[in-house]
C-alpha cells in the first residue's frame, strides 16, 4: 500500500509509473484477501477494487529480478527513468544486484525512493512489521483511545500512507528539486514508523519542552477536553469541535446554557461534562448540523462510510470519480485529494492488466523485438497472462 500509494498520487498528476511485477502471481494487492469481511459474495469486487484504486493511471511489466537477464533488463531500462521507488527489506535489492548503487551506475541522476518499517538504518531495519506495529513502537497508538482503555487502531493506515506514501511523494519531489541544482541523483530513505511519529508534532514537542508523559485520552486534542468530543447524539453521534472560545459561546448560548461557558476546558468524566453530553442525546444528527448552520458552533454529524461518499461535500469536491476498467465495466474510486488551479490531476486511465505493458516498456527502452522475444522465451520477462488475470478477479 505505501509503494502504492505514493506512485498512484504521482501517477495522478502526469507521471510515467511503471510497475515492475514478477512473472507470477504479480502485485501481492491483485489477490490480497478483502480489506472487511470474510463473506465470499463480497470477495471479488473487493479484490478486485484494492488494486484498481491503488493502480489507476500505471503501466505493468513482469520481470524476474532473480534472473541474471531479468536484472539487465532492470537496469537497461534505468536511464530513461527518473525515480525507482521500492519496498523490499533493507538489502534486499543490493542483493538481486540491482540496488542503488547499481542503479546509479547507469544512471547517476536516479532519484532511489525506498519505503521500509523501520528506515535503512538503525536497530529494526530487519524486522517485518505493518501499520499497528509502527504505531505502537513509535507512541502514536499508545496514546489513541479511551483513558484506562484499550489503545484504539485507526480505521485509515496513518503509518503506511501518512508517515510512508506521503513522505514518500514529499521526498521524491524534493529530491528532484535538488536534482534540478546539482544534477545528481540520491537516495530518499522513509520509514513509515519515522514518518507517522512526524504526526505527533504538538504532543512530543511539549514532552520535549516539560518532561511530562501524555496519557491516552487526556490530550487536549485525543479526548482530554469536553469542548473538543464526540458525543452520542440521539441517532448516532457527533463531533464537536469547539475548541476556540467563540465556538464554544456560540454552542453553550445555542442550547440555552450560557452556565456552561466556563467549563469549556474542563475533562470528559466531570459533572459539566455530563451535562454536555445529555444536551447531545437530545437531538439528533440531522437537529445537529442544523444548530450548527444557524450557530457556527463547530458541531457535525459522524458520517457512516456510505453517507461520507454520496454526500454533497464529497460530491461537489470530485472526490468519487468513475472509470471504465477492461472485463469489469465502470469502477467508481476516490478522486484526486489535491487540487491544482492550472494543471489539475486527474484519474484518467485504469489499472494495467498483469504484464499488459511488457512489450510497449521494453521497446520504449530500447529493446528490439527479436530481444524481446528472447526475454520472455527465457522466462527472464513476461507480458499478459490471460488465465492469470482471470485468476486473480474471478478467484
Amino acid at each position: 500500500m505505501p509503494g502504492g500509494f505514493c506512485s498512484l498520487l504521482l501517477a495522478d498528476f502526469g507521471a510515467d509509473v511503471v510497475k515492475v511485477e514478477d512473472t507470477g502471481m504479480g502485485d501481492y494487492v491483485r489477490w490480497a484477501p478483502p480489506y472487511y469481511g470474510s463473506d465470499a459474495e463480497q470477495a471479488l469486487g473487493t479484490r478486485s477494487a484494492l488494486y484498481l484504486a491503488l493502480n489507476r493511471g500505471k503501466r505493468s511489466i513482469r520481470l524476474d529480478l532473480k534472473s541474471d537477464r531479468g536484472r539487465e533488463a532492470l537496469l537497461r531500462l534505468a536511464p530513461r527513468y527518473d525515480v525507482v521507488l521500492e519496498s523490499f527489506r533493507p538489502g534486499v535489492l543490493e542483493r538481486l544486484g540491482c540496488g542503488y548503487e547499481a542503479l546509479r551506475e547507469v544512471n547517476p541522476r536516479i532519484v532511489y525512493c525506498a519505503i521500509t518499517g523501520y528506515g535503512q538504518t538503525g536497530p529494526n531495519t530487519g524486522r517485518a512489521g505493518h501499520d499497528m506495529n509502527y504505531l505502537g513502537l513509535n507512541g502514536l497508538l499508545g496514546l489513541t483511545g479511551e483513558p484506562d482503555g484499550r489503545p484504539i487502531q485507526s480505521a485509515g493506515q496513518i503509518a503506511d500512507l501518512g508517515g510512508g506514501a506521503l513522505m514518500a511523494a514529499f521526498g521524491v519531489m524534493a529530491a528532484l528539486r535538488e536534482r534540478e541544482r546539482s544534477g545528481e541523483g540520491q537516495v530518499v530513505d522513509v520509514s513509515m514508523t519515522d514518518g507517522s511519529l512526524a504526526w505527533l508534532a504538538m504532543v512530543a514537542a511539549q514532552y520535549l519542552c516539560d518532561g511530562r508523559v501524555p496519557k491516552r485520552g487526556e490530550g487536549q486534542l485525543a479526548g482530554g477536553l469536553l469542548c473538543y468530543y464526540p458525543y452520542e447524539a440521539a441517532d448516532g453521534w457527533v463531533t464537536c469541535g469547539a475548541l476556540e472560545p467563540k465556538f464554544w459561546r456560540a454552542f453553550c448560548k445555542g442550547v440555552g446554557r450560557p452556565e456552561l461557558i466556563d467549563a469549556q476546558f474542563e475533562p470528559p468524566g466531570s459533572d459539566s461534562w455530563r451535562q454536555v453530553a445529555e444536551i447531545f442525546r437530545g437531538r439528533t444528527r440531522a437537529d445537529w448540523l442544523a444548530f450548527n448552520d444557524e450557530h457556527d458552533a463547530m458541531i457535525e454529524p459522524v458520517l457512516d462510510l456510505d453517507e461520507a461518499l454520496d454526500s454533497e461535500l464529497v460530491r461537489e469536491r470530485r472526490m468519487v470519480v468513475e472509470l471504465e476498467q477492461p472485463r469489469l465495466g465502470t469502477v467508481r474510486q476516490l478522486g484526486v485529494p489535491v487540487k491544482l488551479s492550472r494543471t489539475p490531476g486527474a484519474a484518467v486511465r485504469p489499472a494495467p492488466a498483469l504484464g499488459e505493458h511488457t512489450d510497449e516498456v521494453l521497446r520504449q527502452g530500447g529493446f528490439g523485438d527479436d530481444e524481446i522475444a528472447d526475454l520472455i522465451e527465457s522466462g527472464a520477462a513476461a507480458g499478459p497472462n490471460e488465465a492469470s488475470e482471470q485468476e486473480t478477479f474471478l478467484a
